[in-house]
């Protein structure tokens, strides 16, 4: 316990110790804050979706129909035939032939990446790829080669190095924290002519990017031979999902640990996904309104100093110093607007960030005041 207590001692020393906000309301563009009401500005909900009556009242059906638990593992009795609506639903929405739910989109990473990369694999990662990716590489028997972010030269050079029989490239396709996008476009490319397999995550994709929000895919008009998602952020639900051909995703069901070993994710939560979905597809405004935020607002932050470029909702603003950044954070609380200070490991030491995240729900009067508040602290 001594250990311990002096590990954690040393994270409060090093600013990257962290406490628990409690929400006390849904997650709208106003909601509370430890019993305080506040601007959210750092939610995932990208598209307001988390508190869509219609969403809701799908989940409120389902459980009616079917109950809250599912009761069992989708391999045992788990499996409802929402989960194949949603299955279907996910791979028509996305292009592919097939499609298989997980439990969230970091049990799809590790499941996927761990399934399918034995000894004889290469694993050609981003350097910025999410976490969950990493662990997927940990979790397999392959070997990881990390190439620099975004840099098709380096990943092509190290590709031509080691010249594999068999291997995968994987790569978030909106990167998490920078709100980047990748060059899926010459990724799948370099991976058919190497005979790899492309992957992608279109967590922060899903929703936001293309021209109605199918991702990645849409974005750049190709498709890479594996898409992992989660209906955690645009689809304001829960889970994960991966889309591939018919016989990648059969074996996927077979051999995914992740898979075969969780208890399958609720009635409710199927229900509230397909919905999402539905209105997704009915409703081209959402995404539409989400685009015209993220201009706005880097529009606005360019007028105070920030030359920041991005055609995804994930904002990084960068503060440096880590004490500085939550300082800014803790203040921005108390005039009511949440923006978290992100700091290492999710991003290098030193290089502490407000992560603003946008929702379609926002207005141009929520971004003018944020981006006041941000002026008036920096």
């Amino acid at each position: 316990m001594d250990n311990i207590k002096a590990k954690l001692q040393q994270i409060k020393e090093n600013n990257l110790y962290r406490k628990i906000k409690y929400l006390n309301k849904p997650q709208d563009k106003y909601t509370t804050i430890n019993k305080k009401k506040a601007l959210l500005m750092s939610s995932n909900n990208y598209l307001g979706l988390c508190n869509n009556e219609g969403v809701k009242k799908s989940a409120i059906e389902s459980i009616n129909k079917y109950g809250l638990g599912s009761g069992g593992s989708r391999l045992t009795t788990g499996s409802y035939d929402l989960h194949k609506k949603l299955e279907e639903k996910i791979a028509k929405f996305k292009g592919y032939e097939d499609a298989i739910i997980f439990n969230t989109g970091y049990m799809a990473n590790i499941g996927v990446i761990s399934a399918i990369c034995d000894e004889d694999y290469y694993i050609f990662s981003d350097e910025l790829n999410h976490a969950s990716i990493i662990d997927g590489c940990r979790l397999s028997k392959g070997k990881t080669i990390v190439y620099k972010h975004n840099d098709i030269k380096d990943l092509t050079n190290k590709i031509n190095e080691i010249n594999p029989k068999h291997g995968i490239i994987v790569t978030d396709s909106v990167f998490s924290m920078d709100g980047d996008i990748c060059k899926l476009d010459e990724i799948v490319k370099i991976a058919k002519k190497h005979n790899l397999i492309s992957i992608v995550d279109d967590a922060h994709a899903t929703g936001v990017i293309g021209k109605t929000g199918r991702g990645s895919s849409e974005y750049f008009n190709i498709k890479p031979d594996i898409t992992i998602g989660t209906l955690s952020k645009a689809i304001g639900s829960e889970g994960g999902f991966v889309c591939a051909s018919n016989d990648i995703i059969d074996y996927l069901r077979n051999k995914s640990r992740s898979f075969i070993f969780s208890t399958a994710l609720s009635p409710a939560v199927i229900g509230a996904s397909i919905k999402s979905f539905e209105i997704i597809e009915n409703n081209p405004y959402l995404v539409k309104k989400l685009k015209e935020n993220v201009e706005y607002l880097c529009k606005v932050l360019k007028n105070i100093g920030f030359d920041i470029d991005r055609e995804t909702p994930i904002i990084p603003i960068l503060i440096g110093d880590e004490k500085k950044a939550i300082k800014i954070s803790e203040s921005l609380l108390k005039e009511g607007i949440h923006i978290p200070a992100i700091r290492y490991p999710t991003v290098k030491k030193g290089e502490a960030i407000l992560r603003v995240t946008l929702m379609a729900t926002h207005d141009f009067c929520d971004i003018d005041l944020v981006v006041k508040s941000i002026k008036k602290l920096i």
